[in-house]
């Protein structure tokens, strides 16, 4: 999920009016919801482009547990990887509700950006997202299942949501699941965070059953639970202790 920043956004725009154009005159595909764009182990040579809906990516451990790493809406594209040549897929692309996509051959797709001097920028566009991976990985080892699931809201909402007086609205429903295989813990957990996330008025469900976001709250509460976690550690004489004082039993609330 590329970072909202005023040239990210400026490229997507874009990209999206790029994309348009090249796909003008070719047929849509619409993904039913849960139903997979491709998966795992598939060989094509196409670049996706999501004109309505949302699309998760997935991969899966040997034990069979699944990973989602990224969801893209509208304006994004994903199935990048086959500009690499590597043949078959690495990752699953699951949509989350009915979308839309339209498929470009990967050598119409390089052609069309030449020719909307768009190269350059889908360079920067890729090394966003991949440095948005490597954070996510770095917090996997470095970073405790509380700080893991407040970031990746944050991210959510970032990216996903619209704003509003009350924060950030995410309207697409992204179930405890599956916030468990982004944050890579138990779904358990995850509902007893949400749950403590609510009660302390970080988050909130609004009447159309939407999760809103307090985005300065919840950054502000990460930012307080890293240096207790960080001064635990240091009391410790740890150098690195991936296990936070955190999942304390003075931090637990009953879950709903």
């Amino acid at each position: 999920m590329i970072q909202q920043a005023p040239r990210a956004d400026l490229f997507k725009e874009q990209l999206r009016e790029s994309l348009q154009r090249e796909t003008l005159n070719s047929r849509s595909v619409k993904i039913a919801r849960h139903a997979n764009v491709y998966t795992c182990g598939d060989r094509d040579e196409m670049v996706y482009f999501i004109e309505s809906g949302r699309i998760k990516l997935l991969m899966l451990s040997p034990e069979g547990r699944e990973c989602l790493f990224a969801i893209h809406s509208a304006g994004d594209i994903f199935g990048e990887l086959c500009l690499s040549g590597s043949g078959a897929r690495l990752e699953t692309a699951a949509a989350m509700e009915e979308t839309i996509v339209e498929k470009i051959p990967s050598s119409q797709f390089l052609a069309r950006l030449s020719r909307d001097s768009l190269l350059e920028g889908f360079v920067r566009y890729l090394a966003v997202r991949i440095a948005d991976q490597q954070q996510v990985i770095a917090n996997m080892v470095t970073v405790e299942s509380e700080q893991r699931l407040g970031k990746t809201l944050l991210q959510l909402g970032r990216t996903l949501g619209k704003r509003d007086p009350h924060g950030l609205c995410i309207e697409t429903k992204i179930s405890h699941e599956e916030l468990s295989e982004m944050v890579g813990t138990t779904r358990p957990r995850i509902s007893l965070f949400m749950q403590r996330f609510r009660n302390l008025g970080l988050i909130e469900i609004n009447p159309d059953r939407f999760l809103v976001i307090h985005e300065k709250k919840l950054a502000d509460y990460l930012a307080r639970i890293a240096i207790a976690a960080g001064r635990h550690r240091g009391s410790r004489g740890d150098a690195f202790q991936p296990r936070s004082v955190l999942d304390s039993h003075r931090f637990r609330v009953s879950a709903s």
